[in-house]
């Protein structure tokens, strides 16, 4: 069984110019932080999927995103689950910066769900709401001085140009982290 998730993984210079941000904030808060190279926006996470259905949820989200339009996105702003006060996970917002970007990227949640979905395996049913994070906590804390750095913070714009399909190997990574294997991208606008 799979750990699954697709995903939407920044442009270079949009991880790089969020990473060199963050840089010389990291050693004053003892978080869990996700590494540069981990950088993604979940569309669909999928817990358990047979390894015999992983090529056909690629084919059939690809089939999903076959008449998608490239979005534009930045990375800017807050995003603390649950909250603020009692933060678990702490992430940067996506801005939408082409035309309809915001609608683009929700079809783009809805179509991967739904590819898991044909495919019959479960997905998380969590409602989507897109954010890249940046570190989980071990103890739920009070974060509000980190929001309001974030609130500060507005990357460089960047199209979207395909979704990727990533195994997650839970342990297998640095300090025990997860370890992503790329099965699959998908490209958008074809």
């Amino acid at each position: 069984m799979a750990r699954l998730f697709s995903a939407i993984v920044p442009a270079s210079d949009a991880v790089e110019h969020l990473d060199a941000f963050l840089e010389p904030r990291r050693a004053s808060a003892e978080f869990r932080w996700t590494l540069p190279e981990q950088f993604h926006v979940t569309l669909a996470f999928m817990p358990s999927v047979a390894d015999h259905l992983v090529d056909e949820y690629a084919e059939r989200l690809a089939g999903g995103l076959a008449r998608i339009p490239v979005p534009v996105l930045r990375l800017a702003g807050p995003v603390a689950f649950p909250n603020a006060a009692e933060t678990r996970a702490l992430a940067v917002g996506l801005v939408p910066e082409s035309e309809g970007a915001d609608v683009v990227l929700e079809r783009m949640a809805g179509r991967a769900r739904n590819a898991a979905v044909a495919v019959g395996t479960e997905v998380d049913g969590q409602r989507f709401r897109p954010h890249l994070t940046i570190a989980r906590l071990r103890r739920t804390a009070d974060t509000t001085n980190w929001v309001r750095l974030l609130e500060t913070y507005t990357g460089p714009e960047w199209p979207v140009l395909a979704a990727t399909v990533i195994v997650s190997h839970l342990g297998e990574g640095p300090g025990n982290r997860p370890r992503y294997e790329t099965v699959a991208e998908i490209p958008l606008g074809q």
